[in-house]
């Protein structure tokens, strides 16, 4: 695989795995990854949720106007109104990262093990 054992995974290691799995060429790899980003991105601006099961929930949250303080002078200033975008992982997601660093799953607390 091309990621690195730690650190961040870029859009370049995505590619990389998909051509690695999939049998594309790299151009295609890239060229698939760039339509999912593209459509996940589309998306976004129309809904409110973007749904990957097995994987998690991308939401659009609307945040209100507030006061803000410059750190380094402390003078307040008003953050405007935005849009942010949260993730939230699926429980299938938890379950894998947790089994990578052997940490119990849900599962094997809800047995009793």
């Amino acid at each position: 695989m091309a990621t690195k054992e730690h650190g961040s995974m870029t859009k370049a290691d995505i590619i990389e795995n998909v051509y690695e799995k999939v049998g594309f060429s790299k151009k295609e790899s890239a060229e698939i990854v760039e339509m999912v980003f593209d459509t996940i991105k589309g998306d976004a601006g129309a809904r409110e949720k973007i749904k990957i099961s097995g994987f998690g929930n991308f939401v659009i949250r609307s945040k209100k106007p507030r006061v803000g303080r410059n750190p380094q002078t402390g003078e307040e200033i008003e953050i405007s109104a935005r849009k942010v975008l949260t993730f939230k992982p699926s429980q299938v997601l938890k379950n894998a990262l947790n089994a990578a660093i052997g940490a119990p799953t849900t599962e094997t607390k809800a047995s009793g093990g």
